[in-house]
Protein backbone atom coordinates (compact mmCIF):
# COMPACT_ATOMS: atom_id res chain seq x y z
CA UNK A 1 0.00 0.00 0.00
CA UNK A 2 1.57 3.28 -0.94
CA UNK A 3 1.10 6.51 0.78
CA UNK A 4 1.84 10.10 -0.01
CA UNK A 5 4.42 11.66 3.07
CA UNK A 6 5.95 14.77 3.66
CA UNK A 7 9.67 14.63 3.27
CA UNK A 8 12.27 17.09 5.01
CA UNK A 9 15.73 18.37 3.37
CA UNK A 10 18.62 18.50 5.25
CA UNK A 11 18.84 22.01 6.70
CA UNK A 12 14.99 23.39 6.29
CA UNK A 13 13.44 24.88 9.27
CA UNK A 14 12.66 22.00 12.63
CA UNK A 15 9.02 21.26 12.98
CA UNK A 16 8.78 24.23 15.80
CA UNK A 17 9.66 26.79 13.74
CA UNK A 18 7.02 25.75 10.81
CA UNK A 19 4.50 25.50 13.81
CA UNK A 20 5.68 29.23 15.47
CA UNK A 21 5.14 30.56 11.54
CA UNK A 22 1.64 28.55 11.18
CA UNK A 23 0.24 29.43 14.70
CA UNK A 24 -0.28 25.74 15.99
CA UNK A 25 0.84 23.77 18.43
CA UNK A 26 3.87 21.61 17.10
CA UNK A 27 2.10 18.02 17.75
CA UNK A 28 -0.30 19.45 14.56
CA UNK A 29 2.60 19.86 12.55
CA UNK A 30 3.87 16.40 13.59
CA UNK A 31 0.14 15.18 12.55
CA UNK A 32 -0.11 17.06 9.31
CA UNK A 33 3.73 15.38 8.35
CA UNK A 34 2.05 11.87 8.99
CA UNK A 35 -0.73 11.77 7.54
CA UNK A 36 -2.94 11.90 10.64
CA UNK A 37 -6.70 12.72 9.83
CA UNK A 38 -7.43 13.92 12.73
CA UNK A 39 -6.49 17.69 11.59
CA UNK A 40 -8.92 20.12 9.63
CA UNK A 41 -8.78 20.48 6.24
CA UNK A 42 -8.05 24.50 6.88
CA UNK A 43 -5.25 23.87 9.61
CA UNK A 44 -3.88 20.97 7.35
CA UNK A 45 -4.00 22.84 4.31
CA UNK A 46 -2.09 26.29 6.35
CA UNK A 47 0.59 23.77 7.74
CA UNK A 48 0.50 22.37 4.49
CA UNK A 49 1.88 25.76 2.69
CA UNK A 50 4.42 26.35 5.37
CA UNK A 51 5.85 23.12 4.60
CA UNK A 52 6.15 23.85 1.05
CA UNK A 53 7.56 27.23 2.14
CA UNK A 54 9.83 25.44 3.74
CA UNK A 55 10.95 23.32 1.25
CA UNK A 56 9.11 20.16 2.47
CA UNK A 57 8.23 17.60 -0.70
CA UNK A 58 5.46 15.12 -0.59
CA UNK A 59 6.85 11.80 -1.66
CA UNK A 60 5.41 8.15 -1.95
CA UNK A 61 6.87 6.61 1.35
CA UNK A 62 5.69 2.90 0.17
CA UNK A 63 4.18 0.68 2.64
CA UNK A 64 2.46 2.43 5.19
CA UNK A 65 3.80 0.76 7.89
CA UNK A 66 7.31 1.07 6.76
CA UNK A 67 8.44 4.47 9.33
CA UNK A 68 11.27 5.01 6.97
CA UNK A 69 12.60 8.37 9.05
CA UNK A 70 9.99 8.64 11.81
CA UNK A 71 10.80 7.99 15.19
CA UNK A 72 8.01 7.54 17.91
CA UNK A 73 7.45 9.86 21.11
CA UNK A 74 5.19 8.10 23.28
CA UNK A 75 3.68 10.14 25.79
CA UNK A 76 1.22 10.64 29.07
CA UNK A 77 -0.18 13.38 27.49
CA UNK A 78 0.40 16.88 25.39
CA UNK A 79 -1.28 19.03 27.85
CA UNK A 80 0.48 21.90 29.38
CA UNK A 81 4.21 23.70 28.66
CA UNK A 82 6.24 20.30 29.84
CA UNK A 83 5.12 18.71 26.74
CA UNK A 84 5.97 21.49 24.53
CA UNK A 85 9.58 22.03 26.00
CA UNK A 86 10.08 18.21 25.86
CA UNK A 87 8.89 17.73 22.34
CA UNK A 88 11.04 20.94 21.20
CA UNK A 89 14.47 18.95 22.56
CA UNK A 90 13.18 15.92 20.62
CA UNK A 91 12.69 17.51 17.69
CA UNK A 92 16.00 19.45 17.65
CA UNK A 93 18.20 16.71 18.27
CA UNK A 94 16.00 14.67 15.31
CA UNK A 95 16.52 17.84 13.23
CA UNK A 96 20.44 17.67 12.67
CA UNK A 97 19.68 13.67 11.22
CA UNK A 98 16.60 14.36 9.00
CA UNK A 99 14.26 12.15 11.29
CA UNK A 100 10.37 13.17 11.68
CA UNK A 101 8.92 12.84 14.88
CA UNK A 102 5.28 10.85 15.24
CA UNK A 103 3.58 12.15 19.00
CA UNK A 104 1.85 8.37 20.39
CA UNK A 105 -0.39 9.22 23.40
CA UNK A 106 -0.26 6.11 25.70
CA UNK A 107 -3.70 5.72 26.18
CA UNK A 108 -5.97 2.75 26.21
CA UNK A 109 -6.89 0.95 23.73
CA UNK A 110 -8.26 2.30 21.02
CA UNK A 111 -11.73 1.23 19.18
CA UNK A 112 -10.56 -1.33 17.29
CA UNK A 113 -8.76 -2.96 20.32
CA UNK A 114 -4.68 -1.94 20.02
CA UNK A 115 -3.28 -0.26 22.44
CA UNK A 116 -0.06 2.20 21.98
CA UNK A 117 2.47 -0.98 22.02
CA UNK A 118 0.36 -2.47 19.11
CA UNK A 119 -0.21 0.96 17.13
CA UNK A 120 3.80 1.27 17.06
CA UNK A 121 4.04 -2.24 16.19
CA UNK A 122 1.66 -2.05 12.76
CA UNK A 123 3.63 0.70 12.13
CA UNK A 124 6.87 -1.16 11.80
CA UNK A 125 8.27 1.90 14.47
CA UNK A 126 12.30 1.49 14.71
CA UNK A 127 12.03 3.04 17.86
CA UNK A 128 10.39 5.06 20.93
CA UNK A 129 11.61 7.78 23.42
CA UNK A 130 8.80 7.30 26.41
CA UNK A 131 8.28 10.53 27.89
CA UNK A 132 6.65 9.86 31.78
CA UNK A 133 5.66 6.70 30.49
CA UNK A 134 6.81 3.32 31.69
CA UNK A 135 5.81 0.11 29.98
CA UNK A 136 4.47 -2.85 31.45
CA UNK A 137 6.77 -6.00 31.75
CA UNK A 138 4.40 -7.50 29.10
CA UNK A 139 4.36 -4.20 27.23
CA UNK A 140 8.55 -4.19 27.05
CA UNK A 141 8.47 -7.71 25.84
CA UNK A 142 6.25 -7.31 22.42
CA UNK A 143 8.54 -4.03 21.68
CA UNK A 144 11.90 -6.08 22.03
CA UNK A 145 10.18 -8.88 20.04
CA UNK A 146 9.04 -6.42 17.43
CA UNK A 147 12.47 -5.01 17.36
CA UNK A 148 11.68 -1.72 19.04
CA UNK A 149 14.00 0.46 20.19
CA UNK A 150 13.78 2.00 23.64
CA UNK A 151 14.79 4.79 25.70
CA UNK A 152 12.89 6.07 29.03
CA UNK A 153 12.50 10.11 29.49
CA UNK A 154 11.88 10.40 33.55
CA UNK A 155 9.74 7.06 33.89
CA UNK A 156 7.06 7.05 36.81
CA UNK A 157 9.30 4.78 38.30
CA UNK A 158 12.84 2.40 38.31
CA UNK A 159 13.30 0.36 35.49
CA UNK A 160 14.40 -2.75 35.85
CA UNK A 161 14.75 -3.93 32.51
CA UNK A 162 17.49 -2.44 29.91
CA UNK A 163 15.92 0.51 28.82
CA UNK A 164 18.28 3.69 29.01
CA UNK A 165 16.92 6.12 31.18
CA UNK A 166 17.50 10.13 30.87
CA UNK A 167 16.27 11.89 34.05
CA UNK A 168 17.21 14.57 36.45
CA UNK A 169 18.83 14.61 39.50
CA UNK A 170 15.42 15.19 41.60
CA UNK A 171 17.03 14.62 44.67
CA UNK A 172 19.51 16.81 44.73
CA UNK A 173 16.85 19.36 43.31
CA UNK A 174 14.63 19.05 46.28
CA UNK A 175 17.62 19.64 48.75
CA UNK A 176 18.20 22.90 46.78
CA UNK A 177 14.90 23.84 47.41
CA UNK A 178 14.91 23.33 50.56
CA UNK A 179 18.54 24.50 51.44
CA UNK A 180 17.31 28.25 49.71
CA UNK A 181 14.30 28.69 52.03
CA UNK A 182 16.00 27.86 55.12
CA UNK A 183 18.98 29.90 54.09
CA UNK A 184 16.82 32.67 54.52
CA UNK A 185 15.32 32.04 57.82
CA UNK A 186 12.09 29.73 56.98
CA UNK A 187 11.76 27.22 60.04
CA UNK A 188 7.89 25.92 59.31
CA UNK A 189 8.57 24.95 55.04
CA UNK A 190 5.73 22.78 53.28
CA UNK A 191 5.46 20.78 50.41
CA UNK A 192 3.30 19.37 47.83
CA UNK A 193 4.19 16.71 46.42
CA UNK A 194 3.10 14.84 43.19
CA UNK A 195 1.52 11.49 42.65
CA UNK A 196 2.71 9.17 45.59
CA UNK A 197 4.13 6.17 43.58
CA UNK A 198 6.23 8.47 41.57
CA UNK A 199 9.86 8.46 41.65
CA UNK A 200 10.88 11.61 40.94
CA UNK A 201 8.26 13.20 42.72
CA UNK A 202 9.40 11.07 45.77
CA UNK A 203 13.06 11.29 45.43
CA UNK A 204 12.59 15.75 44.91
CA UNK A 205 10.41 15.02 48.48
CA UNK A 206 13.60 13.11 50.36
CA UNK A 207 15.66 15.60 49.25
CA UNK A 208 13.92 18.07 50.33
CA UNK A 209 13.86 16.16 53.77
CA UNK A 210 17.22 15.95 54.24
CA UNK A 211 18.09 19.41 54.22
CA UNK A 212 15.30 19.89 57.08
CA UNK A 213 17.02 17.13 58.81
CA UNK A 214 20.48 18.34 58.23
CA UNK A 215 19.03 21.80 59.86
CA UNK A 216 17.63 20.38 62.86
CA UNK A 217 14.14 21.12 61.52
CA UNK A 218 12.49 17.17 61.90
CA UNK A 219 11.07 15.35 58.60
CA UNK A 220 8.96 17.64 57.63
CA UNK A 221 6.71 14.75 57.62
CA UNK A 222 3.40 16.57 59.19
CA UNK A 223 4.09 19.64 56.50
CA UNK A 224 3.80 17.04 53.00
CA UNK A 225 0.46 17.01 51.32
CA UNK A 226 -0.04 15.65 47.49
CA UNK A 227 -1.25 17.61 44.63
CA UNK A 228 -1.14 14.85 41.94
CA UNK A 229 0.59 17.52 39.74
CA UNK A 230 -2.78 19.22 39.51
CA UNK A 231 -2.99 23.15 39.71
CA UNK A 232 -6.56 22.66 41.74
CA UNK A 233 -5.22 19.12 43.57
CA UNK A 234 -2.38 21.30 44.48
CA UNK A 235 -4.90 24.48 45.56
CA UNK A 236 -6.80 22.31 47.72
CA UNK A 237 -3.60 20.71 49.49
CA UNK A 238 -2.30 24.44 50.25
CA UNK A 239 -5.62 25.23 51.61
CA UNK A 240 -5.27 22.77 54.09
CA UNK A 241 -1.88 23.49 55.29
CA UNK A 242 -2.99 27.24 55.63
CA UNK A 243 -5.55 26.18 58.44
CA UNK A 244 -3.03 24.70 60.35
CA UNK A 245 -2.59 26.17 63.84
CA UNK A 246 0.88 26.71 63.09
CA UNK A 247 0.72 27.27 59.43
CA UNK A 248 4.18 27.28 57.00
CA UNK A 249 5.77 30.53 56.13
CA UNK A 250 6.91 28.74 52.99
CA UNK A 251 5.95 26.36 49.98
CA UNK A 252 7.82 23.93 48.23
CA UNK A 253 5.49 22.33 45.45
CA UNK A 254 6.85 19.57 43.24
CA UNK A 255 6.60 21.21 39.95
CA UNK A 256 5.51 24.83 38.65
CA UNK A 257 2.03 23.63 37.93
CA UNK A 258 1.14 23.20 41.27
CA UNK A 259 2.94 26.23 42.15
CA UNK A 260 0.13 28.19 40.25
CA UNK A 261 -2.48 26.78 42.76
CA UNK A 262 -0.33 28.09 45.44
CA UNK A 263 -0.56 31.22 43.84
CA UNK A 264 -4.27 30.82 43.03
CA UNK A 265 -4.87 30.44 47.13
CA UNK A 266 -2.91 33.06 47.86
CA UNK A 267 -4.80 35.26 46.22
CA UNK A 268 -8.22 34.31 47.67
CA UNK A 269 -6.91 35.01 51.04
CA UNK A 270 -5.44 38.33 50.28
CA UNK A 271 -1.77 36.80 51.22
CA UNK A 272 1.27 38.80 49.41
CA UNK A 273 4.05 36.42 47.89
CA UNK A 274 6.22 36.71 49.33
CA UNK A 275 5.89 38.61 52.03
CA UNK A 276 3.45 36.68 53.52
CA UNK A 277 4.31 33.17 51.71
CA UNK A 278 7.43 32.59 50.42
CA UNK A 279 6.76 29.97 47.29
CA UNK A 280 9.36 27.93 45.17
CA UNK A 281 8.35 25.51 42.41
CA UNK A 282 10.40 23.23 40.41
CA UNK A 283 10.51 22.56 36.61
CA UNK A 284 11.30 26.10 35.52
CA UNK A 285 8.75 25.83 32.69
CA UNK A 286 7.81 29.41 30.68
CA UNK A 287 4.69 30.18 33.48
CA UNK A 288 7.45 30.02 35.98
CA UNK A 289 8.16 33.77 34.53
CA UNK A 290 4.86 34.61 33.68
CA UNK A 291 3.82 34.89 37.54
CA UNK A 292 3.89 37.50 39.20
CA UNK A 293 5.75 37.97 40.72
CA UNK A 294 7.89 35.59 38.83
CA UNK A 295 8.56 32.21 40.65
CA UNK A 296 11.41 31.03 42.08
CA UNK A 297 12.20 27.78 41.30
CA UNK A 298 14.25 24.53 40.80
CA UNK A 299 15.67 24.40 36.80
CA UNK A 300 14.80 21.00 35.59
CA UNK A 301 16.62 20.94 31.68
CA UNK A 302 13.54 19.10 30.19
CA UNK A 303 14.85 20.19 26.76
CA UNK A 304 17.94 19.07 27.25
CA UNK A 305 17.15 15.90 28.44
CA UNK A 306 14.63 15.20 25.95
CA UNK A 307 17.60 16.23 23.01
CA UNK A 308 19.68 13.97 25.25
CA UNK A 309 16.79 11.06 24.27
CA UNK A 310 16.33 11.40 21.26
CA UNK A 311 20.18 11.33 20.73
CA UNK A 312 20.65 7.77 22.54
CA UNK A 313 17.84 6.55 20.62
CA UNK A 314 19.15 7.48 17.51
CA UNK A 315 22.69 5.88 18.73
CA UNK A 316 20.48 2.77 19.27
CA UNK A 317 19.19 2.87 16.08
CA UNK A 318 22.20 2.80 14.33
CA UNK A 319 23.72 -0.08 16.52
CA UNK A 320 25.82 1.66 18.69
CA UNK A 321 26.24 0.49 22.08
CA UNK A 322 25.10 2.59 25.13
CA UNK A 323 27.20 1.90 28.43
CA UNK A 324 25.12 4.31 30.84
CA UNK A 325 21.92 2.58 31.60
CA UNK A 326 20.67 6.01 33.20
CA UNK A 327 21.97 9.70 32.88
CA UNK A 328 20.55 12.54 35.50
CA UNK A 329 21.07 16.10 34.05
CA UNK A 330 22.15 18.77 36.77
CA UNK A 331 19.17 20.97 38.40
CA UNK A 332 19.73 24.57 39.64
CA UNK A 333 17.80 26.73 41.54
CA UNK A 334 16.46 29.73 39.90
CA UNK A 335 16.05 33.01 42.20
CA UNK A 336 13.32 35.38 41.33
CA UNK A 337 10.66 37.22 43.24
CA UNK A 338 8.51 34.56 45.28
CA UNK A 339 10.56 33.73 47.36
CA UNK A 340 12.47 35.99 50.97
CA UNK A 341 13.05 35.76 54.39
CA UNK A 342 9.81 35.18 56.68
CA UNK A 343 7.56 38.44 57.57
CA UNK A 344 8.84 38.43 61.17
CA UNK A 345 12.33 38.82 60.24
CA UNK A 346 11.02 41.54 58.55
CA UNK A 347 10.33 43.66 61.11
CA UNK A 348 13.02 46.26 62.45
CA UNK A 349 13.35 47.00 66.53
Amino acid sequence: MTQRAWRRPPGSPTLTQIARAADVPVPVVSKVLNGRSDVSPAVRESVAARLRQAGYALTDSGNASSPNNLIDLVVSGVEGTWANVMLSGIERALAKTGHDVVVVVARGAEPDGRDWVQRLIDRGSKGAVLALVTPTTAQYRRLTEAGIHLVALDPHRPLSTGIPTVGATNWTGGRQAAEHLIALGHTRIAAIGGVPHHHYSQARLDGFRSALAVHGLGDGTELVRYGNWGRTEAAAAVVELLDLPNAPTAVFACSDHMALGVFDVAAERGLRIPHDLSVIGFDDLPEARWLSPALTTVRQPVREMAELAAGTLLRLIAGEAVQTPRVELETRLIERGSTSPPQRSRRVP
